[in-house]
């Protein structure tokens, strides 16, 4: 059975839709309270499409997709909405800042793949864009977070200082993604596997 290069990334897509469905219309189940998943049902497809709208845009078929950069950068969604679903970020002490990490580590990644950013030279430039892109992301990140559901929730307290540790351990998730992806490139153009 053939299986289509798009079929992980639109998998990802569903698993993540979803599960945002559930947690809109179960507001009364405590892992999904007042952490806006109305917001999250519009704003996270949007977000997870982005990507690959600009790429097919621009690229308008002349170039084959990156279907796993496009995996990539919409895993973090499917990741973070997983937790809640499971109610991880509420019984796991460490679990948000492991995702802060990992999910900046593969939108790095992921953007990365996308861009070509292996290619980009001089060096320091790739490093500029990929860790100040993902610092930049990070950021954002943040801002939305605030907007939609810390600004007036019970996190009020600890939030200057979950967000500076969350957008610190976004940086060095990029950073680290940077590493893999030059890794990678130099182990491709050697010719062995990584």
């Amino acid at each position: 059975m053939r299986t289509h290069r798009w079929t992980v990334p639109a998998l990802v897509l569903a698993l993540t839709v979803g599960q945002l469905l559930v947690a809109t219309f179960a507001r009364d189940l405590p892992q999904f309270a007042g952490k806006a998943f109305g917001a999250r049902l519009v704003f996270y497809p949007l977000m997870m499409l982005f990507v690959p709208g600009v790429w097919f845009a621009v690229h308008r078929g002349s170039r084959p997709a990156p279907w796993g950069g496009f995996t990539l950068v919409m895993l973090p969604f499917l990741v973070d909405v997983t937790g809640n679903t499971l109610d991880l970020y509420d019984r796991v002490v460490w679990w948000d800042d492991l995702l802060h990490f990992g999910n900046w580590c593969l939108l790095t990644l992921g953007l990365g793949v996308v861009l070509g950013l292996v290619a980009v030279r001089p060096r320091w430039v790739r490093a500029v864009t990929a860790v100040g892109g993902g610092a930049l992301l990070a950021l954002l990140w943040e801002i939305g977070e605030w907007w939609t559901f810390i600004r007036h929730g019970t996190e009020i307290e600890t939030a200057y200082e979950d967000t500076l540790g969350d957008m610190v351990l976004g940086t060095t998730g990029s950073a680290v993604a940077l590493v893999v992806l030059v890794v990678v490139s130099r182990r491709s153009a050697s010719g062995t596997r990584p």
